[in-house]
């Protein structure tokens, strides 16, 4: 399966058997990243929540109580 990233446009390929490649094929919502723009994603968010100016705005979902 081919997948682009979102956000640098990548063209990157999946497995078909692959858990997130069925995801992405049956829910139309999900979206692909590639991995260096999560990791980039991830270390940004972290370097804001350790500052203390960031705050999670959470909805009443019963799934975000895992967070």
């Amino acid at each position: 399966m081919r997948v682009k990233c979102v956000i640098c446009d990548r063209i990157d390929r999946l497995e078909d058997d692959l858990p997130l490649a069925k995801k992405l094929r049956n829910r139309s919502i999900t979206t692909y990243m590639c991995p260096e723009c999560d990791e980039r994603i991830r270390v940004k968010t972290e370097a804001r929540v350790a500052t203390g100016n960031f705050r999670f705005f959470r909805s009443s979902h019963p799934a975000e109580n895992e967070f």
